[in-house]
This record gives structure tokens, sequence and C-alpha cells, in this order.
């Protein structure tokens, strides 16, 4: 398939049409393979919330989400942001999917995240997600790279500037700029190690709104490379060999922790951690295995290690955090892939304990 890119110039006179009284509204979610998927409805031009906004419904034997004779599967808002694509006063809806018995359908992992959230609230936990991403071209190969050999090696692409060192800025300024437009609490970006790979940041966010703004800005990049005739690769390794795997860094912390003397906090939580170290593997993404090496700022799948400024363990204290004594720490083992609710969600689980139904 070729890449289609998107012709700006002529979608441009339908954009400014007068909508008459009405917005457009794009429902998103996730499906059974942790990607988002959306569609489109029209609504009277007014203010929603996800209390006012319809329950909708979609196909979901074509999502692997519901087999054929039972396909429907619900769509309930859970969160709105403004449409960077369409602009105000269009919006776009997060929604959780629940099958037709009125329970979470199985790849609903919200559902379980919020629960232990509002469980745990006290706590004012904060996180803070780093995702990693590839950009490739339509044939699969990252772009930039040449069609039949490899780019010099890494070393002078992280953060990079100029020609040669990074590709498709442009997608990462569109992006940059349409988060900041919808509400989403984006805090940063930079080009990654290897070549074609960026990374965003999301947060601080509290409690269950961090998987909220982390998918909606997954949802904007896969939509706004689509312009571009690029794919978004979240493969935790995308290229074997001498190449940087993808990951999602996610930072916590609670209120204890932020305070001084929180360093004390901040270990009894790695303890835990170490305690539940494969069950954390377990929901951390798909083939990991391939990115937690030892190597490449990694630290070993099947090992727990913890240190001050160490990038090669499986929990980083930053520097900063190791000389104050108190603030928060870094979970260097999910995925570029990992479901932000289910990464959360079992740091609280872990911390303070799961939820009873």
């Amino acid at each position: 398939m070729a890449a289609e890119i998107s012709r700006t110039e002529n979608l441009m006179k339908y954009m400014k049409l007068d909508q008459k009284g009405h917005i457009m509204a794009e429902y998103i979610w996730i499906d059974s393979q942790g990607a988002t998927r959306s569609k489109s409805r029209t609504l009277k031009d007014q203010e929603w919330t996800p209390e006012t906004l319809p329950t909708w419904n979609f196909d979901g034997s074509s999502t692997g989400q519901a087999p054929g004779d039972n396909s429907d599967v619900y769509l309930k808002p859970v969160a709105v942001f403004p449409d960077p694509l369409r602009l105000a006063p269009n919006i776009l809806v997060l929604a959780e999917c629940w099958d037709h018995d009125g329970t979470p359908n199985k790849y609903n992992y919200r559902h379980e995240c919020a629960k232990l959230m509002e469980a745990h609230a006290a706590t004012e936990p904060w996180f803070g997600l780093e995702q990693e991403y590839t950009l490739l071209d339509m044939s699969g190969r990252p772009y930039g790279w040449p069609v039949n050999g490899f780019p010099a090696p890494q070393g002078e692409y992280y953060c990079g500037v100029g020609t040669g060192k990074v590709v498709q800025r442009d997608i990462v300024e569109a992006h940059y700029k349409a988060c900041l437009y919808a509400g989403v609490n984006i805090s940063g970006t930079n080009a990654e190690v290897m070549p074609a790979q960026w990374e965003f940041q999301v947060g601080p966010c509290e409690g269950v709104s961090m998987g909220d703004h982390l998918w909606v800005a997954r949802f904007l990049l896969h939509r706004i490379a689509e312009e571009f005739g690029a794919k978004v690769s979240v493969h935790p390794k995308p290229i074997p060999g001498d190449w940087n795997g993808a990951g999602l860094h996610s930072n916590f912390s609670t209120k204890e922790m932020r305070v001084e003397g929180g360093m004390k906090a901040i270990e009894e939580a790695i303890k835990k951690l170490e305690g539940r170290h494969k069950e954390h593997i377990a929901v951390y993404g798909e083939d990991n295995d391939k990115r937690l090496t030892g190597r490449h700022e990694t630290g070993a799948i099947d090992q727990f290690t913890w240190g001050v400024a160490n990038r090669g363990a499986s929990i980083r204290i930053p520097r900063e955090v190791g000389v104050k004594g108190y603030g928060y720490f870094e979970d260097r083992r999910p995925a570029s892939n990992a479901d932000p609710y289910r990464i959360t969600g079992i740091i609280m689980e872990t911390c303070f304990g799961a939820v009873s139904e």
C-alpha cells in the first residue's frame, strides 16, 4: 500500500464550513491489540461532559473484543478533550468498553485502575510517563534509514539537531502543539538514542487521569502521522542488534514521598515492587524480553535492581532525589507498548494493596 499524504490545501476549505449548530464528537477506545480506534458522531453544539454524553456502541467482532454472534460493545464516555484536528467546538471523547451484560469488556483495563486509584486516593499518587516510539515508512523501515544498510552507530542522535541526525521533526512538533491544544498534560519531547526514535512525556497526572492523557496523546500521534505518510511503532525492540529499544519509563510519587524525609517511603515502595517483579513484568508490555536484556540502558528481565542515577537498573532514583532525600522514583521496566492503566494500576496495587470486588 502506497502512502497517501493528506492534501491539506484541498481539505481546508471544507474545514471552514459552518456546522449549523452541531459539533463532531470523535469517540476513542482501546482495542484488543492495545491500539486506538475511533469513530465520529454528530451532536448539538453545547457543553458536553462524560456524564451528559450519550453511550454509543461498535462492532466488537471487528476489533477482537466480542464474538460475531453477540458483537455489540458499548462505549461509555470517561473524558472529554478539545479536538485539535477539527478545532473547537468539536471534541475528542475517550470511552471505556463495556459488554451487553453490564460488565467491563475483557480489554477494559481502565475500570480496575480507576477502582484502585479511588481506593487509595488519600495517597495523592502522581505519575509521569515517558512514551518512546519509532517512526517507520510504509515498508516498515525506520524513517531515514538506508534501504539496504544501516545508519551510523548510535551516539549523535539523542536530542540531536540537524539533517542526518533526526527525521520527521514536523510530526513531533505538530503532535506537541496538538496535545497542548487538547489539554493533554504533555510536558516535553526529545529525539531518542536510535535514529527515527522519539519520545514525549506526559505528566505529572494524578490517578487514573494518567492513562487517559497518555491514550489521547497516543491517538493524536497516530492521527497526525497519517497526514505525513508515516507509521508509528511502539514495539519495544523494533530493530534487532546494537540499537536501543523503546520503553515507557514510569515515574511515580505519593504525597508522603514528596516531602522531607520521603526517601523512607520511596525505599519501602521499592521493596514491595521487588517482591512482585514477575507480576509487574507480566503486564509491562509484549516482547519486553527483547528489550530488557541488561544492555542499552535496561536491566535484565529476570532480575530486580535499583539504584541512584542508574539507567541500567529496574528502578532508578534520580540523583537530585537522592541528594534531597525526597521526591519520586522511575520504574524503567515497562515497554513502549504497555497499557498505562495496567502500569499505574499494578504500581498502586503493589504499594498499597488490592481492591476487593
